[in-house]
């Protein structure tokens, strides 16, 4: 089991979740959105090889330190990777402060019923021993919702939920990320369809199972305040979903009690020709920006 500290840091300190958990598809944007062309590496290797120094220039960062970053959720490369010698997740807890997780999802299904459910994940539990032994805390995987389909939102609901159940035998804590695309054309009914799913398989947990749960930042400012209250919840943490910095820490902010747990937000301003001091000042700007929207609600 994870140690108690880190249970309580991440149930009680104020704080949010930083995202460093892009994956092969999603890793070429987000060199290029750092300042690094595809044309600047050749093939998987040298690619992940360049996405793990940005992460690791940001995870040594001064700013970025358990005191406003309370979790850091990792790609499944940058937990095997090392930084400053350590293994990522004990540097980013023995060293920063900072609760590590791990994104086990492999990638989603083509949409059908409105939602794109989670492609199976054969060696997950192969997958989560390792990351018990490196000492990671929990684990996130997200699957999405486009239309208000109660069918569809019923069934991303049900494999949240199977999935987070292997997850927390291994003695991990599951993060369930059932994103609602900002782009759903009906997005409050999809949202509030989900509350309602999650709710249903929240109220069946045993006494002693719990889970987090991470998700886009509702139309409606604290529609989910029970879900937050539940106590089979730890925490709810928010996506930034592709809102700007700005526009996801504004309607942050209107929901009491939720977190961020954002990635293209966090990093979007910084590139790789940056100096040390300014990269570091843009990453504390960042942090302090979203720190305030995750601790001080209008």
């Amino acid at each position: 089991m994870a140690p108690r500290s880190m249970i309580a840091h991440i149930a009680d300190a104020a704080g949010f979740l930083a995202a460093l958990d892009q994956s092969g598809g999603s890793t070429p944007g987000a060199l290029r959105l750092y300042g690094i062309p595809e044309s600047a590496y050749s093939g998987e290797a040298e690619m992940f090889a360049r996405m793990h120094e940005m992460r690791a220039r940001v995870m040594t960062a001064p700013a970025f330190t358990g005191d406003k970053v309370i979790g850091a959720i990792l790609f499944e490369r940058t937990m095997d990777g090392e930084v400053q010698g350590k293994p990522a997740p004990s540097y980013l807890w023995q060293d920063r402060g900072c609760v590590p997780f791990l994104k086990v999802d492999r990638g989603l299904e083509a949409e059908a019923d409105g939602v794109s459910l989670m492609k199976p994940i054969p060696d997950l539990d192969t997958l989560l021993d390792r990351a018990v032994k490196l000492g990671v805390f929990g684990t996130k995987m997200r699957s999405t919702i486009n239309l208000a389909s109660e069918s569809g939102i019923a069934a991303i609901a049900k494999q949240q939920f199977e999935v987070g159940a292997r997850i927390a035998k291994h003695g991990l804590v599951p993060i369930l990320e059932p994103e609602v695309l900002i782009k759903s054309p009906d997005k409050p009914k999809a949202e509030a369809l989900l509350k309602d799913a999650l709710s249903r398989h929240l109220d069946a947990l045993l006494s002693d199972q719990q889970v987090m749960l991470k998700l886009t930042i509702p139309d409606v400012p604290d529609l989910y305040k029970d879900l937050i209250a539940h106590d089979r919840v730890v925490r709810v943490v928010a996506l930034s979903g592709g809102y700007s910095r700005s526009d996801a820490c504004r309607r942050l902010a209107q929901n009491h009690g939720m977190i961020a747990s954002f990635s293209r937000a966090l990093l979007e301003e910084l590139r790789a020709s940056m100096s040390a001091a300014r990269f570091n000042a843009a990453l504390a700007q960042a942090i302090d920006e979203i720190y305030t929207a995750s601790t001080v609600k209008v």
